[in-house]
């Protein structure tokens, strides 16, 4: 392994983001030293490999602070105090908060550079931990007035080896970014999915892959959502607001639909979605780089596994795949996601090999 990252690194809070940390420099041959005010998920973390625990003499060149956002700033605080020589980071959702918190405390800001990695899963702790969990993902640097270049250097090292993307950004930007792209999205998954709970049976039942790829985050963690949110307020409470607009005036519209301007409000609605969506980047926005094929199976086992043997030894790469299977529907839906010069030719093969395509 040649990784960048000088080590040890000591990372702190052994939860989803700090153990995946570790897992994934260990892999790359990092000593990672590992920390956690509960006995019980340092075992754990230790147990699965995403570090060891201190020794005296470890001298950390780099700390990496992943606690819940309210034992940031105290944390962080106390890793620049014990390890002089170290650079800190934190891997918080909200970026402002922590920063203020450290100089109310009066810590020495030279060392200290904020991060964050927009990943995760619905799942916390140390056993659901990842090596892989940031690859690909986007990992937003926040300099600060005394950041220095190096710093920014290292974190950028420590970011690459995980294999993650670097991104610069003030914490004012980060944290106006991440209201509409995480905090809000977060409200709004978990604000439909509330309207499950008292939902008839039937519908239910009924659930497709729309309703669930809406609400699967609503599975979050309430205690930890409701610090990164009260961390976060005043960049979040604009996006509802107008949020809470767009939805009052749809409302409207299809309250008295034979209003004039009434079908238009819902099209433009439904029109800025289109618009939204498509600039997401990657595989799960509208991008031009992908194109998707509709394939029907069969409700039987092994029907699946056939359908991507035989996309795999057609030679096609997959760049994405969804299904979606309503119970006791006797046929699946299965979206494949390749790049448009290969479309045509996957859908002439696979009708060609029996598979039924849809449209």
């Amino acid at each position: 392994m040649n990784a960048r990252t000088a080590g040890p690194v000591l990372v702190v809070g052994t939860g989803l983001l700090g153990a995946s940390v570790g897992l994934g420099l260990r892999y790359e041959g990092v000593d990672v030293l590992l920390a956690d005010a509960s006995p019980a998920a340092l075992d754990l973390a230790v147990d699965y490999g995403a570090g060891r625990r201190p020794r005296h003499g470890d001298d950390p060149a780099l700390v990496v602070v992943a606690v819940p956002p309210d034992q940031i700033a105290d944390t962080v605080a106390k890793a620049l105090a014990h390890h002089p020589r170290a650079l800190v980071t934190d891997v918080g959702s909200v970026k402002q908060r922590p920063l203020e918190g450290l100089r109310a405390l009066g810590a020495d800001l030279s060392r200290y550079l904020g991060s964050h990695p927009l990943a995760g899963r619905e799942r916390g702790g140390p056993i659901s931990a990842r090596a892989d969990l940031f690859f690909g993902r986007p990992w937003v640097i926040t300099p600060h007035e005394l950041t220095t270049p190096d710093q920014i250097r290292v974190l950028e090292d420590l970011i690459l080896d995980l294999e993650g993307t670097p991104v610069r950004l003030t914490p004012e930007e980060h944290d106006e970014s991440v209201a509409v792209i995480s905090h809000v999205p977060q409200l709004v998954a978990s604000l439909m999915a509330a309207r499950l709970a008292d939902a008839p049976a039937a519908a239910v039942g009924i659930a497709g892959q729309g309703v669930r790829d809406l609400t699967r985050i609503a599975s979050s963690s309430p205690e930890l959502w409701v610090q990164i949110l009260g961390a976060n307020a005043g960049a979040v409470v604009p996006v509802l607001d107008a949020l809470a607009a767009d939805l009052d005036g749809l409302r409207d519209a299809l309250r008295e639909q034979d209003r004039p301007g009434a079908r238009r409000t819902v099209a433009e609605v439904l029109a800025a979605g289109n618009t939204g969506v498509a600039r997401l980047p990657g595989k799960h926005g509208q991008d031009w780089r992908f194109a998707s094929l509709i394939v029907l199976i069969d409700d039987r086992p092994g029907q699946l596994a056939a359908l991507l043997t035989e996309i795999g030894e057609i030679g096609i790469n997959l760049e994405d795949l969804r299904l979606e299977h309503s119970p006791r529907a006797p046929i699946g839906i299965v979206e494949v996601v390749v790049v448009p010069e290969v479309r045509d030719r996957l859908e002439r093969e696979l009708t060609e090999r029996g598979w039924r395509i849809a449209g």
